[in-house]
């Protein structure tokens, strides 16, 4: 009975942004400002799970997580803004540091 609640209540306000999304021009200032929106709350949560994580994650020192997303930023903008290389450099940095610390090399 939850889950059907639930899915409900999930499709009732995606029909309702379907709805609105056709009043809504793409250069208008709505549209600009949900997308402003959009990216500030996901630069938020990777701030978030970059300097305060949980889990597993927060054993790894956060020299270790800030170097990783810095090669990864680098990666990205030394390739022309390719999301999956620097997503894939960043990931490979921080598994290289955490062996290297794992090692006792650093």
């Amino acid at each position: 009975m939850a889950l059907i609640a639930a899915s409900l209540a999930t499709y009732v306000w995606r029909g309702t942004g379907a709805a609105l999304a056709r009043r809504i021009g793409v250069g208008g200032a709505a549209f600009e400002w949900f997308s402003c929106v959009a990216y500030a709350m996901l630069a938020a949560l990777i701030a978030r799970i970059i300097l305060l994580p949980v889990g597993i994650l927060a054993e790894a020192p956060a020299i270790d997580r800030v170097g990783a997303t810095a090669f990864g930023l680098v990666l990205f903008f030394a390739f022309r803004r390719h999301v999956f290389v620097g997503t894939i450099g960043g990931v490979a940095g921080f598994i290289a540091l955490a062996a290297a610390r794992a090692e006792g090399w650093l």
